[in-house]
This record gives C-alpha cells, structure tokens and sequence, in this order.
C-alpha cells in the first residue's frame, strides 16, 4: 500500500490542525478535523480557515470522500457541513457520540438536538476498515478525553486527535462530562502498542517555551519522553497527575458554543421565529 500524501493546515486562532489526507494514485482524500472560524466576542462566523482548505484540495486536484472527526470538539467548531458542500465528503464520527450527545442534550435542554447520531453520514465502530481511494484506514476507539473519541490509523500513520499532545506538552484533559482518566491511559497505551516508527499526527499544539507549532510525533518519541506518559508510568500514577492537573484548568473559551454546534456535526440550530439562530450559555452548571 502506498504512503498517504498528508498536507496539514494550523490554525494558530485555536492551535487546530486540519489534515487533508489523500491517496497518490487516486487523488480520492479525507479532511480530518476541519475548523469554522468563530469571533466569541461578536458570535459572527467565517470561513477563512476552512477557504483554505478548500484552495488546497482544489489545487491538488483532489476528490474528498470523507470529513472526519476524531471528536466532538471543545476548543473550535467543526467546518464539515461547509466544507462538504464546497468539495463533498460524508460526514463521519465515532458511534459512541451517541453518549455525547445525550450528556449534552440535558446540559442545553437541546430538545431539538438528536442523541441517535443521526446529524452525522456515519457513525464508524472501533476495528471498523474503510478505504480513502486505495488506502486502508482501520479505526480504533481511543476514549477518555471524551467518550466518542477515535484514532484513524492509515498505514504508518495514524491521526489521534486531541488523546495525546506533543512530548513536552503531554495529554488530553479528562474532566469534560463523560471524560475518563483511566480510560485515556488505556488508549494511550493501545496507541503506543502500534509499531514505534508509527507517525502520530495530533490535532492541536500548544507550544510550551515560545518553541514553534509541532503536530507530528511518534510511537517510540512518546513512549521515550511523553511527560505524562513515557514507559513506566503506571495507571494509578497517570490518573493521580490528570486528575489533580485537570482541577487547575480553566474551560476552553470556546467550549460552550462548539460542543452544541460539534454534536450536531458542525449544523448550527434552527432559526428561531425571527431568523436568528442562538446558542444557550447555561449559567453556574460547567
């Protein structure tokens, strides 16, 4: 099987990085965690994140399949629904958003939001194999961060969300609702059991020591010097950190809008009877 062709775009707004993944022999690709530029100041939209992509996929002469999601995200709402009706791709996600979803259809009393999954073209269940032209990509559920969370391994490459960061920055929180420390340290090593030339390209950097952006990593580098979890660090070890490092952050700025926009697949809500659409900040609850 040939190599994947792996173009990714940094959003520094949101320390985001989108991947468009494509197959050389058929031009056929997928993008992996698209961004919808959003000022939380104004509530405006835009789209100069997603234009980008889109000029890259053009450029290439590229054919996208999928618009693929490793989560519902916390940190920047999803550019898919755009993003497919500019250059196509089905929209899919870990089946378990299900359970994302319900979690927050209570948190907003979204009575209009689905819990069935059905915002999303596919909802793709751990093991599950789908191809981008002629490559392979095999699915693994990597919960904990949240528990919708998925790694798409293609080859040597896999694309792990926000599970871990680069070495020196460590981690995903875990103290979103329905996060799980324990769980996190599981799929961590799941992922670290995958060969050690194993590429591992993340979805965000937040570079600690003014060093530049970095989103790509691999098996060995993290088992030899991940801060959170190189070789030897136990379970119980891990949970103590993530939980106790967990209680000191401060939520995302942009939690409370991308979560309602993330679990419907990047749709905004309906307009209300004016032909404005809202979204609901809940007081004193996250």
């Amino acid at each position: 099987m040939a190599n994947a062709q792996i173009k990714s775009i940094f959003d520094p707004g949101t320390s985001t990085v989108t991947h468009i993944v494509s197959d050389p022999a058929t031009l056929r690709a997928a993008i992996i965690d698209s961004v919808l530029d959003y000022d939380p100041k104004s509530g405006r939209t835009s789209r100069a994140s997603a234009d980008a992509v889109i000029a890259y996929v053009r450029q290439a002469g590229l054919t996208v399949d999928w618009q693929l999601e490793t989560h519902a995200h916390a940190d920047h709402l999803s550019a898919a629904p755009y993003l497919k009706q500019q250059v196509g791709g089905k929209i899919g996600i870990g089946a378990h958003i299900r359970e994302v979803q319900g979690v927050f259809k209570g948190i907003f009393n979204a009575k209009d939001m689905n819990t069935q999954g059905d915002d999303f073209d596919h909802l793709f269940e751990d093991a599950e194999r789908f191809s981008i032209g002629e490559l392979e990509v095999v699915v693994m559920h990597t919960p904990g961060h949240t528990p919708a969370c998925l790694t798409y391994i293609i080859g040597q490459d896999a694309f792990v969300g926000d599970t871990l960061f680069m070495p020196d920055y460590g981690t995903a929180r875990c103290d979103f609702p329905g996060g799980d420390a324990t769980a996190l340290f599981r799929s961590i090593r799941k992922l670290l059991s995958l060969p050690p030339e194993t590429r591992l390209h993340l979805c965000h950097d937040y570079p600690p020591d003014g060093r530049e952006p970095a989103w790509e990593t691999t098996v060995g580098e993290q088992r030899a010097s991940n801060i959170h979890v190189h070789d030897g660090i136990t379970e119980a070890g891990f949970v103590e950190m993530r939980t106790a490092r967990d209680k000191t952050l401060a939520m995302p700025t942009l939690i409370l809008p991308a979560i309602q926009i993330n679990v419907r697949a990047g749709k905004m809500p309906q307009a209300e009877d004016n032909g404005v659409r809202y979204l609901k900040i809940p007081l004193d609850l996250i």
